[in-house]
């Protein structure tokens, strides 16, 4: 294996700040969403009311506004009945949402997904890929903060594989 030299490094570095810079960013998740009421349908559900814990099994559907979360099972957590945390696992769980402006939908996949209602953060684990347009992010974490449209991944987001990345192209 051939040995990298310190220029070649620091080339190396430079050319990742660029190719980050050059990222269009993703654009912001549409603020009306979150006041939007939660609609979910699903085969199945298991509602304990003490605990503020709906489960939900079989073909589950999560709409919140322009949001569409589809998995196998969903658990909403609610506190001060407010719903707090959704938690859904699939084979893939997907979502998707609509964006302010003209880079169209962001969508996601991954085994399980958890979105923060109160804070506007999905975190998405196994085998996680979020994309909008031609642009994709693939790891086995990703944190995607809608509120602000940042993205986390890998080692950013506390995962343990590297990110890939692709920057536009042809589809």
């Amino acid at each position: 294996m051939k040995s990298i030299h310190k220029t070649e490094l620091n080339h190396l570095r430079w050319l990742a700040i660029i190719l980050l810079l050059a990222l269009p960013g993703l654009a912001s998740a549409l603020k009306s969403d979150k006041d939007q009421p939660i609609y979910v349908e699903a085969d199945g559900v298991d509602i304990d009311d003490r605990k503020g814990i709906s489960t939900y099994k079989g073909n589950v559907e999560l709409t919140q506004g322009s949001i569409v979360i589809k998995a196998d099972k969903v658990i909403v957590t609610q506190k001060a009945n407010q719903t707090d945390l959704i938690e859904a696992v699939g084979n893939p769980v997907t979502f998707k949402q609509d964006t302010e402006g003209q880079k169209g939908a962001i969508k996601g996949r991954a085994k399980k997904t958890e979105y923060s209602a109160n804070s506007e953060i999905i975190y998405m684990t196994g085998d996680a890929v979020l994309n909008q347009g031609k642009d994709t992010f693939k790891s086995d974490k990703i944190i995607y903060d809608r509120a602000r449209a940042v993205v986390k991944a890998g080692a950013s987001a506390k995962g343990k594989e590297r990110v890939k990345v692709t920057i536009g192209g042809k589809k």
